[in-house]
């Protein structure tokens, strides 16, 4: 096999391996190709992209810092242990005379690039493909501590990789796998072109190749060398002796069923800390807190300041004090790498606690996810198939599938984390720290804050570190204590000094210049009296150190940063691991440090142990499973800025390709770390992809804020890349996300919201994509309609409508309804609206369309169309169809668990109830809408809900209270952008100061109503407005003949429209009119018939006033009005 060949091999694209043979390309022309380039030899998007990224990645990095990639430079033949891996695809010969050879080819390619791929992710080298074989190699071209474990792990995924697969007649393929592990020699170069290949001799290959036909189908075989690099890590069966062809002795085999139940790592942390100064107040005042915590008055610190202050080493003596209590802990690490990443360091605890691996089966996941203390939930299973989802951890088989949304999904999971602690300090006492809450993200933040409500009551003290800026919501709490760490004065750092130095006296102008330098930071004294001491500018004289020579004027350092070079600078390999690991984040893994740097395990252990022994990080559990820490994020920045820009850049290009090839599940579940790596190395197709996924990702969960984040980014990043399809394309998918993640945070009506969708219809027209048009057009349209720019969402709508029909998409037709039904209604066109909505719910499918919520508006369009319908039929008389129909509304977006649909569903019921004048049905509804909009960051339906819960209250004789609550709603609405029913709103407003004796205030509130209408051209419930101007000019006048003009031109219009509720309430009003100026029977002329023609609703508000009047009128004597 060529080394190009073998490197697209272990990128799991050997299938292009002839076009590049074909066309000449090496390695030295690989760096040249461009995406055109590969286009021309024949590949197709998803592999140029992979393409494009493993060459940005290994192209020009330092040997330090790049990624080992096979070929790249000859290697001589080795002696060295190799663990073989030989795969058979059983049945491919019968296959082969039942299937036409394209058929039989796409099969061998399909099964070829699954092994390959899985191959891949443990690291290992497919030496060979043969048709139907597969040989690959552990421990050549690189080798680690593990091979043989990476061999029986990557046969596991390759064995389930393939029966994923099918053949035509829908068979699942299977294979049949053998692995030996011995002595041999490696890196021999047999045969010519394109058919060479690196030979391996010694009888280890054919091992493999013998117990592979011993194998069952779907079964892996081992020998017996590597039986003993496995066991214990593996569950297995003896197969005893078997005589194999070639081996004149019998040979043990054993078959792999699956992995072993081994037990967790433990914490290995190294380095002497020195003992606490200057902090015997603040650790007191925590002991008097754990003390009440301990009896059940749980209680939270924030310990804050700057960094390097001393939080974290306050937060470690205090844990050093409670060493001979009883008492569990909890550690979290929030980072700035994941500020948006939802409940980061929540999953990172789960994971320890569980003691999950990385090589673990889902199987052995949920094993241990079980093992905790789960019984103190509500329902043990649940629980623990909704952290098996929060983990990404596969539950097919183990757990029913959940029914409910990501939404809903997110709430329950967010409790059931809640539960776990509560159940915890029901046995016993807890501290729980959390580092770094500045860099918290928001679903982290939820979580803490639901934590934080119930804390008082449990036995738990939380401390929380961060920088001043971190300023939760929870810190006047009465059970919450802040603690703001102060700079050390001149002793207190001394005897840090002294204490590190071992009480060794340091020169006094050594002495002098740390203390001057560190300016009482503990941590910076601390770490530049080390670097002092190992400079080699001082000499051990016993009791104390004294200077070789006078000291440089540059030898101490101004800042930690230049301390932390010094350190670094004396050893290469220990400098240039910090700053890969600083590049990776706060923490980093031994696995993905080795892919990244392609050190050797021993080189790579040294290295590490030498970053160690500096105190630059402490380390957790033992190779090659080991984790890294730096001791402060402080230290991990000093790092990290001491690189030149455009070394970090190579170097983010390496993590980046590194785990996209060699760890896919970073991919799949963090695409936001892959965005960053790739937006820090200057690669922003890459980093726009990832940050699109992401983005669309937190959507999906409901964490909206998080998605707005991640799609901001995209955008920056894709405003880099050239003009051409690629990007269009792009960008118009990052802003249409953009503008439905808007839509959930920040109103339909946000400027942010037109920003996105109407850039996305400029680059549409660009395209000329009718389908990508389509979605920017409809979310422009959604804008104008609840910005009130009713003419602008109805032309809009008509052109979706054109759009839709031109595609002759079911789906696109739907939305394209769904935006003309909503304009028509509040242009108060109800039989224009009735028919689109009509069609709607005839149309709309609930298995199919749902999806349409993600695309378009964020809120579900069968819900929509119910709740329209429901207010349109209260307009054309029917009262009790409306509540049905808007009832129906709520069970269906209930039913499908999106928290905008219901939202917006309670919207319409507690509309519908103020239609139907039912204020304590309003109310209840009203409240439900507040809480799921305050649970979701929904700030206009918040706003609007708020209004109708002003109404319920002043409706049941708070009025001053209620119109209080209106006033201040109508202002929250407002700045959502939002204009759609806010004319209305007013209206309702106006007649609760007329209902308060402010008929003259009620006007002034009705005047902004008008204008409302004017300046939108809505007729939404103008006869209404027409109305109220009525009864409160009759207030001021009883018996003025202007009242009188304004009922009647209510009556015209609700006519004109067919709008009976509001010509029942004109009606009524201008025969209270007349009956008042003893014209009775005029005014039973003018409400009888309307009242007659109603069939149902006879319950309702209007009706019983219209009831009462009709007897009194029946009676002609003038009524109280």
């Amino acid at each position: 096999m060529s080394d190009i060949a073998s490197w697209l091999a272990r990128l799991g694209l050997d299938k292009y391996a002839g076009a590049f043979t074909a066309n000449e390309v090496d390695f030295d022309t690989l760096r040249h190709l461009s995406e055109e380039d590969l286009r021309e030899l024949g590949l197709p998007l998803g592999p140029r992209r992979k393409l494009l990224a493993a060459i940005a990645a290994m192209d020009g990095m330092s040997p330090a810092s790049s990624v080992s990639v096979t070929g790249l430079s000859r290697v001589q033949a080795e002696r060295r242990q190799l663990t073989v891996m030989f795969i058979d695809l059983v049945g491919s010969t019968e296959l082969s005379q039942r299937l036409d050879p394209e058929e039989m080819r796409d099969i061998l390619r399909a099964y070829q690039s699954a092994v390959s791929t899985q191959i891949a992710r443990y690291d290992g080298y497919v030496a060979k493909l043969m048709g139907d074989g597969v040989l690959v190699y552990f421990g050549w071209p690189r080798a680690h501590e593990d091979d043989a474990e990476r061999a029986v792990r990557a046969s596991l995924a390759a064995m389930t990789a393939t029966a994923r697969l099918t053949t035509p007649m829908g068979k699942s393929l299977a294979a049949r796998i053998g692995i030996a592990t011995g002595l041999v020699v490696v890196g021999d170069l047999i045969g010519e072109g394109s058919a060479q290949e690196e030979a391996v001799v010694g009888e280890t290959p054919n091992l493999a190749a013998r117990l592979q036909a011993l194998a069952e189908p779907n079964t892996v075989v081992i020998a017996d060398g590597t039986h003993r690099l496995v066991a214990g890590l593996f569950e297995m069966i003896d197969l005893g002796l078997h005589q194999l062809k070639g081996f004149a002795a019998p040979v043990p085999a054993w078959r792999i069923t699956g992995e072993a139940d081994v037990d967790g790592r433990f914490d290995a942390l190294h380095g002497i800390a020195t003992p606490l100064v200057g902090r015997s107040e603040e650790l007191e005042l925590l002991l008097q807190l754990w003390q009440q915590a301990r009896k059940g008055q749980g209680h939270a610190v924030m310990l804050s300041g700057e960094p390097g202050i001393g939080k974290s080493r306050l937060t470690a003596a205090f844990e050093e004090r409670l060493s001979n209590e009883p008492h569990a802990r909890l550690r979290y690490f929030c980072s700035p790498y994941y500020v948006n990443s939802a409940l980061y360091p929540v999953l990172k605890q789960l994971e320890r606690a569980a003691g999950l691996e990385r090589s673990d089966s889902a199987s052995v996941k949920l094993d241990k996810l079980e093992a905790l203390k789960l019984q103190s939930t509500s329902d043990t299973f649940e629980a623990a198939s909704l952290l098996a989802t929060l983990l990404s951890i596969d539950t097919t088989g183990r757990y029913a599938p959940t029914t409910l949304t990501p939404q809903a999904q997110k709430a329950r999971t967010l409790s059931v984390l809640i539960q776990l602690l509560e159940g915890m300090t029901a046995n016993q006492p807890v501290v729980m720290v959390i580092e770094d809450a500045q860099w918290i993200d928001p679903t982290t933040a939820e979580w803490l804050d639901m934590l934080i409500t119930r804390l008082r009551d449990l036995r738990m003290l939380l401390i929380a570190t961060s920088r001043p800026e971190y300023r939760p919501s929870w810190l006047g709490l009465s059970h919450v204590t802040v603690i703001a760490l102060g700079r050390l004065d001149h002793d207190q750092a001394a005897a840090i000094v002294d204490r590190v130095a071992g009480g060794k006296t340091l020169p006094s102008a050594v002495r002098d210049q740390i203390l001057a330098r560190t300016e009482g930071v503990p941590l910076f004294v601390e770490e530049l009296t080390k670097t002092v001491l190992v400079s080699g500018l001082l000499v051990d004289a016993g009791d104390h150190y004294r200077l070789k020579a006078p000291l440089p004027s540059l030898a101490i350092p101004s800042t930690l940063q230049d301390s932390l070079m010094a350190r670094l600078d004396r050893a290469s390999s220990v400098k240039s691991m910090a700053q890969i690991g600083a590049c990776i984040g706060r923490v980093f893994h031994h696995r993905l440090l080795a892919a990244i740097t392609g050190c050797d395990a021993a080189k790579l252990g040294d290295d590490l142990q030498k970053l160690e022994k500096s105190e630059l990080v402490l380390r957790n559990g033992v190779a090659p499973e080991a984790t890294y820490a730096f001791k402060h994020a402080l230290l991990q920045d000093a790092a990290y800025q001491s690189l030149l820009k455009s070394q970090r850049q190579q170097i983010h290009a390496n993590i980046a390709s590194t785990m996209e090839l060699q760890f896919p599940e970073i991919a799949e579940t963090e695409p936001e770390t892959l965005a960053h790596h790739y937006t820090a190395a200057g690669l922003a197709d890459q980093a726009a992809g990832y940050w699109l996924k992401a983005g669309q990702q937190a959507l999906k969960r409901s964490a909206n804020v998080e998605a707005l984040d991640h799609l901001g980014k995209g955008l920056e990043a894709v405003a880099s890349l050239p003009r051409n399809e690629v990007r269009l394309r792009r960008e118009i998918h990052l802003q249409r996300a953009m503008g439905v993640a808007a839509m959930a945070v920040k109103g339909w009506g946000a400027p942010d919201v037109l920003l996105a969708f109407s850039s996305a219809r400029r680059l549409c027209e660009k395209l000329g994509d009718s389908n990508e048009l389509f979605i920017a057009v409809r979310g422009e349209a959604s804008y104008h309609l609840v910005s009130g720019h009713l003419r602008e969402a109805d032309n809009l709508g008509r052109e979706c409508l054109r759009i839709a029909q031109s595609a002759n998409d079911l789906g696109l037709l739907l939305e394209a309804h769904h935006q003309v039904w909503s304009s028509k209604f509040f242009l108060g066109d109800y039989r224009a609206a009735e028919k689109h909505t009509s069609w709607g719910i005839a149309t709309y499918d609930r298995e199919r369309d749902h999806r349409l919520t993600y695309v378009f508006t964020g809120h579900d369009p069968g819900v929509c169309c119910r709740n329209y319908f429901s207010e349109i039929l209260w307009t054309r008389g029917y009262p009790d169809q409306a509540l049905h129909r808007v009832r129906e509304a709520l069970a269906l977006a209930r039913h499908v668990s999106h928290s905008v649909s219901i939202a917006t569903a309670l919207n319409n019921l507690t509309n519908v109830h103020l239609l139907r004048r039912e204020p304590r049905a309003a109310l209840e509804a009203a409240q439900q809408q507040l809480e799921i909009s305050a649970k979701f960051d929904l700030p206009l339906m918040a706003g609007i809900a708020r209004f109708h819960i002003g109404w319920a209250l002043a409706q049941q004789g708070e009025l001053e209270r209620g119109i209080q609550e209106m006033h201040e709603a109508v202002e929250a609405v407002a700045a959502t952008g939002a204009d759609m029913g806010m004319a209305f709103r007013l209206c309702i407003l106006a007649q609760a100061h007329g209902q308060f004796g402010e008929a003259i205030e009620g006007l002034i509130v009705l005047e902004k109503a008008f204008a409302t209408t004017a300046m939108t051209r809505s007729k939404y419930k103008l006869p209404e407005l027409l109305r109220t101007k009525g009864e409160l000019l009759s207030r001021l006048e009883p018996h003025g003949d202007a009242a009188e003009r304004w009922f009647r031109k209510s009556l015209v219009m609700a006519r004109a429209e067919g709008a009976k509720s509001a010509e029942l309430r004109a009606a009524t009003s201008l025969a209270r009119f007349y009956f008042d100026e003893g014209r009775g029977k005029k005014g039973r002329g003018i409400l009888a018939p309307i009242y007659t023609w109603f069939t149902e609703g006879f319950e309702t508000g209007d009706l019983v006033d219209a009831t009462a009047l009709l007897d009194k009128l029946q009676q002609d004597r003038p009524c109280a009005g």
